[in-house]
């Protein structure tokens, strides 16, 4: 039987390497960079330093997006990697995206018979069972046509990621804690310097050295 891993991060860009050396080294692994979730916002600067930290890891990237792509197209291309990525971005849009394509299952099916997932962000929310606990962190007004928010269902926990983080304080202090502030959902918390390493049913969390201010 195949062994399942799944690495979700907050932000890759501080990662990377770490996650590299967990999988035996990055060199000659293609990983597909599935930018979908900030395909409408590319080259801003965070999504810049998350790519160039996955390359500089080893990993020979390769862009790409769902949209637009069937369910046929989508499977031939996964086939090809050894690793799926999902950069940060939009959670709602990405849903949606998953939606209008039916690739869920596709997702499920690959990561269940070995290939590496590799989430950011979005990326990390999107592996989850239910994306609505981040309601009140991503705009989904931007995604019109999403239908229910299930996600992956790779993880039994949604991630809630950038703890700590100045530019998310407000929208969690304010906002996120309250509105998930009940039992319903198993949530894990994650600063950019953090990510969960799962395999075969279980996680940790490792977390990054890093200086203190």
């Amino acid at each position: 039987m195949p062994s399942t891993k799944i690495f979700l991060t907050s932000s890759v860009n501080l990662v990377a390497k770490d996650i590299a050396q967990k999988i035996g080294g990055a060199k000659n692994k293609k990983l597909l960079y599935i930018y979908t979730a900030c395909e409408k916002k590319l080259g801003e600067p965070w999504q810049i330093a998350d790519r160039n930290a996955l390359v500089e890891a080893g990993f020979k990237v390769i862009d790409y997006t769902i949209t637009g792509k069937t369910k046929e197209a989508i499977k031939k291309d996964i086939q090809k990697i050894d690793v799926i990525y999902f950069s940060g971005g939009n959670t709602f849009y990405l849903l949606q995206q998953i939606q209008l394509t039916k690739s869920a299952p596709i997702f499920r099916e690959v990561v269940k018979n070995g290939k590496i997932y590799i989430g950011t962000s979005a990326g990390s929310i999107v592996a989850g069972p239910d994306i609505y606990p981040t309601y009140k962190l991503d705009n989904a007004k931007q995604a019109p046509k999403l239908k229910g928010y299930k996600g992956l269902g790779l993880v039994d926990f949604v991630v809630l990621p950038h703890w700590g983080s100045q530019h998310f304080k407000k929208r969690y202090l304010k906002q996120r804690l309250a509105h998930n502030y009940n039992t319903k959902h198993k949530l894990v918390i994650l600063n950019d310097y953090q990510y969960l390493q799962i395999e075969d049913g279980w996680y940790r969390m490792v977390e990054i050295k890093h200086k203190t201010s």
